[in-house]
């Protein structure tokens, strides 16, 4: 009886612990989230005090009538497929490399992280004077190595501005990775890299068959967290192009605010938030789960 009671009061000073962050979760996120997927079958400009019910009319509307949400459908596709790959690469190399010995290693450390701390809209301002046609640092370098046909207006010209923009979020992210995988080679077990490197296994050996599997887990983080960043991709690119040049450069979440706050449509900016929303869950919840079977099959 007394452990019956004993649990009891547990589970209660549990659930006052947390109730105080469920609420203002519910408050600022459930709720704006479930509003934004309600507004979506609706009509509204903002500014009217009365929202009309128009069921698929704005799912419609962006499928059939709206070319360039396909054009930041695969823009923004295309940037999340690369974000899973560069970032999370370049991190685990930072992160091996810093992880060893090294003379001022933490303050290499904070020198690649700072990146993250830096708000996207400065990022965005600082690498576009940096591409610029005329004055910007890398077509002067160009400009000085004899290298003039390499000269490009890297956010005016179509095919390569996307790319460009990119470039400026690895440079701010990678920090971000890097950190996450430092945290996981600390949980390596050293016994077993010694005892491999004693059996006569080579770094990369070592690095394949003992550090890897163990960082599965933070592979698992990093790569989940990635995608959404990228799914959401929006200051950045803001502040580089604004979606251009021709749209070159939309991407959902851009084309989303633009739907909203400046065409005043905010029942089709709430539908492409909404397919957004849906993107992210296809993509986020299987991956999860066969991680999670495969760390299961794993033990």
């Amino acid at each position: 009886m007394q452990i019956t009671k004993l649990a009891s009061d547990q589970r209660l000073q549990a659930a006052l612990l947390i109730a105080p962050a469920l609420i203002i979760y519910a408050v600022f996120a459930i709720y704006p989230m479930i509003d934004v997927v309600a507004l979506s079958f609706q009509k509204w400009n903002g500014l009217d005090a009365n929202r009309h019910f128009v069921g698929l009319s704005n799912y419609i509307d962006i499928f059939t009538k709206d070319p360039v949400f396909w054009v930041a459908f695969r823009n923004t596709i295309t940037w999340t497929i690369l974000s899973t790959i560069f970032p999370p690469l370049f991190g685990l190399l930072l992160a091996l490399g810093l992880n060893q010995r090294l003379f001022a290693r933490n303050s290499l450390r904070a020198i690649y992280y700072l990146p993250v701390i830096i708000a996207p809209i400065a990022v965005a301002t600082m690498w576009r004077w940096m591409y610029d046609p005329f004055f910007g640092i890398f077509n002067q370098v160009l400009s000085l190595l004899g290298l003039q046909s390499w000269i490009k207006d890297w956010l005016g010209a179509r095919d390569v501005a996307l790319y460009s923009a990119f470039v400026a979020y690895v440079w701010q992210t990678v920090g971000f990775s890097m950190v996450l995988f430092l945290a996981g080679l600390q949980g390596v077990d050293k016994s077993l890299v010694e005892a491999a490197r004693i059996d006569g296994a080579d770094r990369w050996q070592r690095f394949r068959f003992v550090t890897l599997p163990a960082l599965r887990p933070t592979i698992t983080i990093v790569l989940v967290l990635s995608v959404i960043s990228s799914l959401k991709a929006f200051d950045i690119i803001y502040g580089l192009t604004g979606g251009g040049p021709a749209q070159s450069t939309q991407m959902l979440a851009l084309w989303a605010f633009t739907q909203s706050m400046q065409i005043f449509d905010f029942g089709r900016g709430s539908a492409i938030s909404t397919v957004l929303l849906l993107i992210t869950l296809a993509i986020v919840i299987p991956y999860m789960r066969w991680a999670q079977k495969r760390e299961e099959a794993a033990e």
